[in-house]
């Protein structure tokens, strides 16, 4: 056991004075399952380069172990896997690299074919695998659950529980709750360890911010009961000190020192209200807002938007799966289920109008507006105005919609090629939220997204009830959402 010791660090791109980190102070035990969250945009992915030694950064980072960083970079892709797997362990026996793919349920038989031609969970897993063996190494894995379907994820979940010395990086709940004992956790205001799995965490977290918040409440009332007394007494004094000019017999001193306890009164309530206003600052500077979202979706004329019976993907070299039926009809939220390669994303793009190479039928209502989130983000670039314009919808509803998802002003004026992963995937959702669509079709829309903003678009489908057909691999977002799965 040895630590991870991070003290006073603070970094800005550029050398500019927006820190994404600010004096952070905190260590890590290098025995630790540490799961990592924090919203999107927050500096995640730039702190596992940090300890990376990738950019240059104020204050100090020490630790006896070497940093090793998952997605790991493969040079020669078409090369065996076998090759691939040995320059990345070098030093591990043929035997226990066979036996750690063997836990993944990576076949042996991928080893003697070209790394490229691996799916991607194929090649997430033979990764992993690969990486923890080898030596003095600490894992700093970000995001690994983009690729894996709910059975990759159960199957990386379990395989991570066994293990121990590494950072992951993941905003499924699931997943982190099956394999972490630790997280570390990017707030609004300051960086924070704590012992426990994500559900732990998450139920602390909930505690402390209702906490603060009713305390915050009844700071709002003191203050205002005592800005109230203070300006009181302060008008009985002036009142007091008055009656000093007029006539009529009077004791001028005793006036005078009653004005001036009234003062004196007024003036301590002040200084109380200065101090419950002081206490009130400390409050809620951790608390995430996760405002609800809105989304009003038109009715389609008939009940049956679409209907799908023996469809089955074919790009030439046979069924992609076995024939796929079902209905789907106004209010229904189907989530299609499937493994990695099943056609999932392919019946997406057949319902929304693409040119599918596929035997059975797919009947879509005529005029039915669709709305289609892909999978992928790249080529999401310019500005935030010129795309809503592009795509002919509301900017302002649009602006808004990204505020909610926690998007800060200062975004809005930068390029989109500069956002994370993370805000690339929340661009295409708002876009989708905006648009007058009778369907939505997402296609994994949670890749990358934050948890909190999960939760919001969760509570957004479960209060709109709008029509919705989605893939998506994030079981307790499936469990709570889904009216309805169908499994290819």
């Amino acid at each position: 056991m040895s630590l991870i010791d991070v003290s006073d660090l603070s970094f800005a791109y550029d050398g500019g004075y927006d820190y994404i980190f600010k004096n952070a102070s905190f260590q890590i035990d290098t025995d630790w399952r540490l799961g990592f969250t924090g919203r999107n945009g927050r500096g995640k992915t730039t702190f596992l380069k940090l300890l990376m030694g990738r950019y240059p950064y104020q204050g100090t980072i020490s630790a006896s172990v070497d940093f090793e960083y998952f997605p790991y970079p493969v040079e020669d892709p078409d090369a065996d896997t076998a090759d691939v797997l040995a320059s990345v362990c070098p030093d591990a026996p043929a035997w226990k690299l066979r036996r750690e793919l063997g836990k993944l349920a990576v076949d042996e038989g991928a080893l003697y074919r070209p790394f490229s031609t691996l799916s991607n969970g194929e090649r997430t897993k033979a990764l992993l695998a690969a990486m923890f063996l080898r030596e003095n190494a600490f894992l700093l894995i970000d995001e690994p659950t983009n690729h894996l379907d709910m059975r990759g994820r159960a199957l990386v979940s379990e395989y991570l529980s066994r293990k121990k010395g590494f950072i992951l990086v993941s905003h499924d709940r699931t997943f982190l709750d099956g394999c972490v004992d630790h997280i570390l956790s990017i707030n609004r205001a300051n960086i924070e360890v704590c012992r426990g799995n994500f559900s732990t965490w998450w139920a602390n977290k909930q505690d402390r911010d209702r906490l603060e918040t009713e305390q915050n409440e009844r700071l709002k009332k003191e203050v205002k009961r005592l800005k109230a007394a203070a300006r009181q007494r302060a008008e009985w004094a002036d009142r007091v000190e008055s009656t000093k000019i007029g006539q009529g017999t009077y004791d001028k001193g005793y006036v005078g020192h009653q004005a001036a306890r009234m003062m004196q009164r007024s003036k301590a309530i002040e200084a109380r209200r200065e101090r419950a206003a002081e206490e009130k600052s400390k409050l809620l500077k951790n608390v995430e807002t996760a405002e609800d979202l809105k989304l009003t979706q038109p009715a389609y004329r008939s009940p049956r938007l679409l209907y799908l019976k023996d469809v089955t993907v074919d790009y030439g070299g046979g069924p992609v799966s076995p024939p796929v039926s079902f209905t789907l009809e106004r209010g229904d939220r189907i989530a299609l289920l499937g493994a990695n390669g099943a056609g999932k994303s392919s019946i997406l793009k057949l319902i929304c109008g693409q040119d599918i190479p596929h035997t059975g039928q797919a009947e879509v209502g005529g005029g039915l507006v669709i709305s289609y989130v892909p999978q992928d983000t790249a080529g999401l670039a310019g500005s935030l105005t010129d795309y809503a314009e592009k795509h002919g919808v509301d900017v302002s509803l649009f602006l808004a919609i990204l505020r909610k998802l926690d998007f800060e002003r200062a975004q809005f004026e930068k390029d989109m090629a500069s956002y994370s992963a993370g805000q690339r995937k929340k661009v295409l959702l708002a876009r989708s939220l905006c648009e007058k669509a009778h369907l939505l079709v997402w296609d994994e829309p949670l890749n990358y997204i934050d948890v909190l903003s999960r939760m919001q678009i969760e509570r957004l489908l479960l209060q709109a009830a709008p029509t919705v057909l989605f893939v998506e691999h994030d079981r307790a977002f499936c469990d709570r959402v889904a009216t309805a799965a169908v499994e290819l």
